[in-house]
């Protein structure tokens, strides 16, 4: 099959799908009012409370829903065929994924932009809330952990994306300013960035900056130090001083690098054939695709941790309910277009040119040098490899040279990877502070002391291994916890959809499908650190395994005596 063909036959599907299915969720199910009192004006505060145009929230939620979930997630799902990986991305996004993200923007913002591990005391039981705070705390606190270090990483493996990135702050908050302070045109003001940032680009692509060592340490020891420092100052601005800015020129800066692939698939489409094989349902060394695929691609599909940026920062910036669609609905679906692309990349652009071991291969020995087994694509480097290798060679087609296209996709893979740390990062912040407010104790959970505790303790985790790779040692873990989060928020929607004696069905399919996959690949993982005696990972796992039990018969017993009263 084409790439192009297939490309294209994703992105209609999910155009119909967001003009037919998410209007109805839209006006059947929730009913968006445009005249309904919303969490950013009613509490707007300057900080996080702040009523924002659509396409700015979109960008924002866009680029911390993106990170590289729907990069590297695809990149090694396709090992077990592109046509089950391909099922998954468009059904997941489009019946999945967008309905979680957008029921859990909805239910916040009716819920005064309270988190869904807060609101869930009012929807489900007081008990709910503790246990799903539990869940949150721990995949945030591996999020902002692992993201340090793979950010250290990437710029140790993409030296010229360094003075990119880091100059994209100073850029971003003179955007925050022009904008908010002085009035700027936001379309004028998202050119210049964006071009700003691609002269830095092609800087970055002949002028390399590489981190030394310093006082002993790694030069990835020195980068999660960095990271660690910068994602408590970013989390604390206003969001106007530099998430929002930020997050707007990498929507655009993605949009753009999305553009020139699918330009690229365009003018290279009489090369580019799918190389990979339609289905491969046993690859050498790797897990069953039933159920590990729904675990191994979730940002691209359905992700729990989209249901923290919805009831965390977008539901506390969007200005009008119906605003919600666009953003919620619609930033899934071109989530899903970017993970569509990545299969395309993975699957017929690496066929175009691939080497291996100072060897130039192309077709089907292209791809089956790089996914010969599990173990060979499965590490970082190599899934990043795949999509930036065959995105470059795509690229090429229109004649943006190989070094100039392996600089935009590092670029763009390391900022995208930052945003999800900021953004993980605040979002940690504001659990911390719903819960000490819980407990009647909100001294403890201010802006600067909430935030110091989820850094502190994320640091904790990433230098618990040498190089800050710490967070290495529940990252077995973070998969399944992290589509066990999505099933919980899905069911956090379904009470609430009963309760409100509204359509739930939309939101029971896919928690059904969800509870069963997840506690499928959990129980795969508890018996396989069973094997391995692995007691903390085993500990962990049957924890999470039993809080998910308790959360699923908290809401049974909510059901049976359901009312619908303060559900907003």
């Amino acid at each position: 099959m084409n790439g192009l063909l297939l490309a294209l036959i994703a992105f209609v599907l999910f155009f119909i799908a967001y003009k037919t299915y998410g209007s109805l969720i839209a006006k059947k199910v929730f009913e968006l009012d445009p005249n309904a009192q919303v969490p950013s004006r009613e509490f707007e505060d300057g900080v996080d409370f702040v009523p924002t145009k659509k396409e700015i929230i979109f960008g924002h939620h866009f680029a911390s829903i993106a990170g590289t979930g729907p990069i590297v997630g695809p990149a090694i799902g396709v090992i077990w065929g592109w046509v089950p990986a391909m099922i998954w991305i468009v059904g997941g996004s489009i019946f999945a994924g967008a309905v979680h993200d957008f029921s859990a923007l909805v239910i916040s913002m009716r819920n005064k932009g309270r988190s869904i591990g807060d609101l869930t005391g009012n929807i489900i039981s007081k008990r709910a809330r503790y246990l799903f705070f539990l869940i949150i705390f721990f995949e945030l606190w591996i999020v902002i952990a692992i993201f340090a270090m793979i950010m250290g990483i990437l710029f140790n493996m993409y030296p010229q994306a360094v003075f990119p990135v880091w100059f994209e702050i100073p850029v971003a908050l003179w955007l925050g300013w022009a904008i908010y302070k002085k009035k700027m045109n936001i379309t004028l003001g998202a050119i210049i960035s964006v071009i700003l940032l691609y002269i830095t680009v092609i800087i970055g692509a002949y002028w390399p900056l590489k981190m030394p060592s310093v006082l002993g340490m790694s030069p990835l020891t020195v980068w999660v130090i960095i990271f660690m420092v910068y994602a408590y100052i970013a989390s604390t601005l206003p969001v106007t001083t530099l998430l929002q800015p930020r997050d707007w020129i990498n929507a655009h800066e993605l949009l753009i690098a999305m553009g020139l692939i699918f330009l690229g698939a365009i003018f290279g489409a009489p090369k580019l054939h799918i190389v990979a094989p339609a289905f491969q349902l046993h690859p050498k060394g790797a897990p069953p695709l039933w159920p590990m695929l729904f675990v191994t691609i979730a940002c691209g599909a359905i992700s729990g941790f989209h249901s923290l940026v919805s009831s965390g920062t977008s539901s506390k910036q969007v200005a009008s309910e119906p605003d919600a669609k666009f953003v919620g609905y619609g930033s899934m679906l071109m989530e899903g277009s970017l993970a569509t692309l990545v299969v395309v990349a993975t699957t017929a652009g690496i066929g175009i040119k691939y080497i291996h071991e100072g060897t130039v291969l192309t077709g089907l020995a292209a791809w089956q040098a790089h996914y010969s087994s599990w173990q060979a694509a499965a590490g970082l480097g190599s899934k990043l490899s795949a999509i930036v290798e065959g995105a470059s060679n795509m690229m090429e087609s229109i004649y943006i040279p190989h070094a100039i296209g392996v600089t935009i996709m590092g670029v763009f893979i390391v900022s995208f990877a930052g945003t999800t740390l900021d953004t993980a990062t605040r979002i940690q912040r504001y659990v911390i502070g719903e819960f000490f407010s819980s407990i009647k104790a909100p001294k403890w959970g201010n802006r600067w002391l909430a935030t110091a505790i989820a850094v502190i303790t994320a640091a904790i985790l990433a230098f618990l291994q040498k190089n800050g790779k710490g967070a290495l040692i529940l990252w077995p873990l973070f998969g399944g916890v992290n589509q066990l989060l999505a099933a919980l928020a899905l069911l956090v929607a379904t009470v609430y959809l009963v309760r409100k004696k509204k359509p739930f069905v939309i939101t029971l399919i896919p928690l059904i499908f969800m509870i069963i996959m997840t506690g499928w690949a959990m129980i795969r993982n508890i018996n396989n650190f069973a094997k391995t005696s692995n007691g903390l990972l085993l500990t962990i796992g049957i924890i999470i395994v039993l809080l998910e039990l308790w959360l699923i018969i908290e809401a049974i017993i909510t059901l049976s005596k359901a009312k619908e009263t303060d559900l907003g």
